[in-house]
């Protein structure tokens, strides 16, 4: 099993996801904040191979308007060593990246627009992964989308935009089950018909569910992976905030809550993102909980940096970067 947190790591002192306003828009902001975002992204992998954290989630934000139609630099080919470089070095150590489109991808709306914009960011989002020589498991991963007045009808238009997708994006989809509109049972119903994995999030699925069990849930998402071209399940983790309105995350690991989950897994293998504020503080903490139990590899694969050139400049450029490490 792997463990992972998204996006941002709070020990370091770079950002990822380094941007501009729209009406700032210039080739050389995006080349700065490219390679800004880049180098970082390139030191967050290695400090998670060090600690043992396997599996991250990319940001969306890595090309300013990377979908935008203002963006017309040709970003691909001028940082395609870069991202060669990542994607070599994630397969050398064994790291697993996905990425969450934001949430104005919405495959089943029933507006044109959105809809060819969510393709359009999928397609943006998937490319840094080809990019990036990575194969069908690494993946992205969206929701359903808005009920807008008819459960059936969402599903099905879900299901006919799905269809159109680029092979290139559709072999990469996942689709959460969440915590207010779509439960688990909705995203079997979707992948009867269209073959899209589930991956399950534990913490939506105690929010909204249909009397599963949490190990038959379990083991109705994993069956909806192929090993093959899927790979191992990935899932999302996390518990209830107390005293905070229902669906709020918790700040922190939870760790008798979290021996409890790990408990209902019955020898499944999942890679689980820690949906956690905390992010790698909680993720070390899990990983030591994983290895107690022989659940999680004891070392790193091939410990090493990914050899990016550095980015002049993008320590200063963070807004993380004045911020005091934690430990």
């Amino acid at each position: 099993m792997k463990i992972g947190y998204p996006c941002v790591n709070g020990s370091m002192d770079c950002s990822a996801g380094n941007t501009f306003r729209l009406a700032s828009y210039s080739e050389e902001r995006v080349v700065a904040a490219v390679a800004a975002n880049l180098a970082c992204l390139g030191r967050m992998l290695e400090w998670n191979v060090a600690q043992g954290l396997l599996f991250f989630r990319i940001g969306s934000s890595v090309v300013p308007f990377g979908s935008h139609p203002v963006n017309v630099f040709p970003w691909q080919t001028h940082f395609a060593a870069d991202f060669r470089a990542l994607g070599d070095y994630i397969k050398a150590n064994n790291l697993r990246v996905s990425f969450h489109p934001d949430q104005f991808v919405v495959l089943n709306s029933p507006s044109p627009a959105i809809v060819r914009r969510s393709i359009e960011e999928l397609v943006y989002q998937g490319s840094m992964l080809d990019l990036m020589g990575l194969d069908s498991t690494a993946k992205l991963q969206i929701h359903v989308g808005g009920l807008y007045g008819d459960r059936e009808l969402a599903l099905r238009r879900f299901a006919e935009v799905y269809a159109t997708l680029p092979a290139a994006v559709r072999t990469r989809l996942v689709v959460e089950n969440d915590d207010r509109l779509f439960s688990l049972r909705d995203c079997l119903a979707l992948h009867e018909v269209t073959g899209v994995p589930i991956l399950f999030d534990n913490f939506h699925h105690e929010c909204l569910n249909h009397g599963e069990p949490m190990a038959e849930a379990l083991r109705l998402a994993a069956a909806t992976w192929h090993p093959t071209t899927d790979g191992v399940p990935m899932m999302d983790y996390s518990s209830q905030a107390l005293g905070e309105r229902k669906g709020k995350h918790t700040d922190d690991l939870v760790e008798d809550l979290f021996g409890r989950f790990l408990d209902q897994l019955h020898g499944l293998d999942f890679d689980l993102m820690l949906e956690i504020k905390n992010k790698e503080i909680s993720a070390l903490r899990a990983v030591a909980m994983l290895r107690a139990r022989g659940l999680s590899p004891t070392a790193p694969a091939q410990p090493g940096p990914p050899r990016l050139p550095p980015a002049p400049g993008a320590a200063a450029n963070s807004p993380r970067a004045k911020a005091p490490a934690r430990t």
